[in-house]
């Protein structure tokens, strides 16, 4: 019997959940198959199977937490496919195999609490152990499967029934105040939905508090006339095309102007290691993609050195990685400054928050059409757009950050400059 093990992920990656199976128990496996789906703080995994044979047990479930080295599941790599190809279907070959060993307890449904309801062996073996009934245990499993955690988790709440004397201890100990809660919380004229956070959600909510707690930032603001980039483009869009096979957007445009402002301000293209100062001479330009797992922040290397074309069909294609999960981890490490579009929802004005080291970040916001006074007798109807830097102050003076914006704002609203520069 192969133990399957978590294997080494990544730098600086050590642990992930277990999103999804993809090879059940009972199934025949060739070395290179994909086993299963994990989730780390960064990307979505798939672990190869590195042996061929029939997979007999998962050791750990969908939605644990696992560590590089660690045993997930077993592997009888002395059995063949045949196995699962004989006379009898497969479901029926793959109960005989878990018949085998009296641990190797199928998922099966429970036709005793009034609906179906699916736990995992070990969830089952605990709550016979502990006299919990299973219809009383909620799950936070997605797909209401209930885990060992949720038993556990269940057997710790306030006024829980359970069986025998200890229960009724257990019972006397809750407090009115408690039970009042536990009351509402099962009012069902008052739904609720509960959801597990997400690896991903919880490293991003860990690193945001992060960020406001260790860094002194403040956030300042401008705003650009967008009635040159709009017109140029539409101008060269056709031919940019034709001759680049992608769109001429606004974000080649804001990574050069941001370039240009950082090679002015260098201090915005720094992070602080200690007590020094680090001053990159490079332009890794991080670019926030919203997906439906959260927000990750792929970069763009050596942007600096890059086309417009270049940059346009870099950010599609990191973009389309981030969608699918295909994302590495190179792809989202070492980003020197970020730039973030909430225009693209609708947002108008907002805050951005940095991305740890990092020292300074852009925010783009809504284009919307508004009265601007062009000189002291005319007013114009111009597409204008709010950006916005946020900054840590620890090594970024206000002056220092009003003057990168106010150059942004200037390359921006002269576009020939970036075209011609870049």
């Amino acid at each position: 019997m192969v133990e399957v093990k978590v294997p080494e992920l990544a730098e600086s990656i050590t642990e992930g959940t277990i999103v999804k199976w993809l090879k059940e128990e009972g199934d025949f496996v060739k070395q290179g198959d994909i086993l299963l789906e994990l989730e780390t703080d960064k990307v979505n995994l798939e672990i190869n199977a590195e042996h061929d044979g029939i997979l007999r047990k998962h050791l750990k479930q969908e939605g644990d937490a696992v560590t590089v080295g660690e045993v997930i599941a077993l592997l009888d790599e002395e059995a063949t496919g045949e196995h699962r190809t004989a006379d009898k279907s497969p479901g029926e070959t793959q109960d005989e195999e878990r018949d085998k060993d009296g641990n190797m307890e199928a998922d099966v449904w429970d036709s005793s609490l009034g609906k179906e309801q699916l736990a995992t062996p070990a969830a089952r073996r605990r709550a016979r152990q502990q006299g919990i009934d299973l219809g009383q245990v909620e799950s936070l499993d997605p797909w209401g499967r209930i885990h060992a955690a949720d038993i556990e988790k269940h057997k710790g709440a306030p006024g829980r029934a359970v069986n025998g004397e200890k229960g009724k201890r257990e019972q006397k100990h809750v407090q009115p105040e408690q039970a009042k809660a536990l009351e509402r919380m099962m009012d069902e004229s008052k739904p609720v939905e509960r959801m597990r956070m997400s690896r991903r959600r919880q490293t991003i909510a860990r690193r945001l508090v992060e960020a406001q707690h260790t860094a002194a930032m403040l956030t300042t603001f401008n705003e650009v006339d967008m009635t040159a980039i709009m017109e140029l483009r539409k101008r060269r869009q056709e031919a940019f095309y034709q001759e680049h096979g992608v769109r001429l957007g606004y974000m080649s445009f804001f990574t050069k102007a941001v370039i240009g402002a950082l090679k002015k301000f260098p201090l915005l293209n720094a992070e602080i290691q200690g007590d020094e100062i680090v001053v990159k001479k490079y332009y890794d330009i991080g670019v926030a993609v919203s997906t439906d797992q959260g927000l990750v922040v792929p970069v763009v290397r050596n942007a600096d050195k890059l086309s417009f074309a270049e940059i346009e069909r870099e950010i599609a294609s990191l973009a389309e990685k981030a969608r699918q999960n295909k994302l590495s981890v190179s792809d989202l490490q070492g980003g020197t400054f970020t730039i973030t579009n909430g225009g693209v929802f609708g947002s108008l004005l907002s805050t951005p928050i940095l991305n740890p080291p990092q020292v300074g970040i852009l925010g783009m916001h809504k284009i919307q059409i508004r009265p601007v006074a062009v000189d002291e007798e005319r007013m114009e109807n111009r597409p204008m757009m709010y950006i916005a830097l946020s900054y840590d102050h620890r090594i970024v003076d206000g002056k220092e950050a009003v003057s990168f914006l106010v150059k942004v704002k200037e390359l921006l609203e002269d576009p020939e400059t970036l075209l011609l520069e870049g």
